[in-house]
């Protein structure tokens, strides 16, 4: 009598504010199903447990003692994570914002997808888009991934606003160091910088069910602009339906939600994500919750 095979088991989760909307379980579920691996995902949701960032270490220790493979960051988290690590990649290091921890031999080490999953999203959604001068709103953890991701892309030079104006100029100042003076600045009149952009990316939360609206005044948009949104849920943000509404091309944040989200999943279990497969239940489970 043969023993059944009894699959690989993994547990990983995702610590934010307001999470619950989250598609990263049923991606993460659904690509480890696909390979033969009981992946368990869970949602360690902030708003739900009425904890603030603070709450982090203690939520790593406990992740650590529960046998967690890893955990996905994001908002608010991203930056306050770092210190509480063993390790960077250089990726996280040089971005000072992480998304992904292992957990592993008693070591916590940083990684971030974002950048890599924003960069691959807009090289298949927006390839041939003029980006000689690029607005950018936000300057936190996916901001600092983001506009690492558009200098590396080729944007000539990246205007970044944030509500937090030391934030931005600090993350200026960093992109400077690392791809030459005068490729970022930190914005102090977006009115003024918009008409001369040739793109405008949100790497703010507004959009979210949580933080409903837009980012910036919609009359500030004009057909000749490109507009990216990292807010997935919704799919389709105030900021794109009113861009799409003036004929400006737009990339939503799907492509970057799967592709960070196959990123994690490679450093969790160790196996290639199957990223087409991934891309094609993404749009399966966005189309089911717009009908």
């Amino acid at each position: 009598m043969t023993t059944p095979d009894i699959a690989r088991a993994l547990l990983a989760g995702l610590i934010g504010f307001g999470i619950q909307a989250s598609l990263s379980p049923a991606m993460h579920e659904r690509e480890g199903a696909e390979q033969g691996l009981r992946l368990v995902y869970r949602l360690i949701d902030l708003e739900c447990l009425r904890l603030g960032p603070e709450a982090l270490e203690d939520l790593l220790t406990a992740a650590e003692r529960m046998g967690f493979a890893g955990l996905n960051i994001t908002y608010p988290c991203k930056q306050v994570v770092v210190p509480l690590l063993h390790a960077l990649s250089p990726d996280a290091e040089a971005l000072g914002a992480v998304n992904t921890v292992v957990l592993r031999d008693g070591r916590r080490i940083g990684h971030n997808t974002d950048c890599t999953g924003f960069a691959e999203g807009f090289r298949r959604g927006l390839a041939d888009a003029p980006r000689a001068r690029v607005v950018q709103l936000g300057a936190g953890g996916a901001g600092a991934a983001v506009a690492h991701a558009l200098l590396s892309e080729g944007v000539g030079r990246l205007v970044i606003a944030d509500s937090d104006a030391p934030r931005a100029a600090a993350l200026a100042a960093a992109l400077c160091a690392r791809f030459g003076a005068g490729r970022a600045v930190a914005c102090t009149d977006l009115a003024a910088e918009m008409p001369s952009a040739d793109g405008l990316v949100n790497c703010t939360p507004v959009g979210m069910q949580k933080f409903p609206g837009t980012p910036l005044p919609v009359e500030w948009l004009r057909p000749a602009l490109w507009v990216a949104d990292i807010v997935y849920f919704p799919f389709e943000t105030a900021l794109l339906r009113a861009a799409r509404s003036l004929g400006c091309r737009t990339l939503d944040g799907g492509g970057m939600a799967v592709f960070q989200a196959a990123g994690a999943f490679r450093l969790f279990t160790g196996l290639e994500p199957d990223a087409a497969r991934m891309l094609r239940h993404f749009a399966g489970m966005v189309s089911q919750d717009a009908t």
